[in-house]
């Protein structure tokens, strides 16, 4: 396993967590941020793993970016 193949896991684990709908998904299931928000709980694990989800909801053009370069450079090397 190679470097590449590692930034190719992060990249795919940022496009997963970018994806995920509050209202459909996150919401129903006591994830949002106005949850953890509200009754204090930012220092937990669980207000710890939404706020990684809303940062990488938040860097999407970023993402896009990447995904482009990662293409281009799939393509180019076979």
């Amino acid at each position: 396993m190679g470097l590449w193949t590692l930034l190719e896991g992060f990249l795919l684990l940022a496009n997963a967590l970018a994806i995920l709908n509050e209202e459909r998904f996150l919401a129903p299931r006591g994830w949002s941020f106005s949850v953890v928000s509200t009754s204090g709980g930012a220092k937990t694990l669980k207000g710890q793993i939404i706020g990684l989800i809303y940062a990488a909801q938040y860097l999407r053009v970023p993402l896009i970016v990447l995904n482009a370069i990662t293409i281009f450079v799939k393509l180019v090397s076979g």
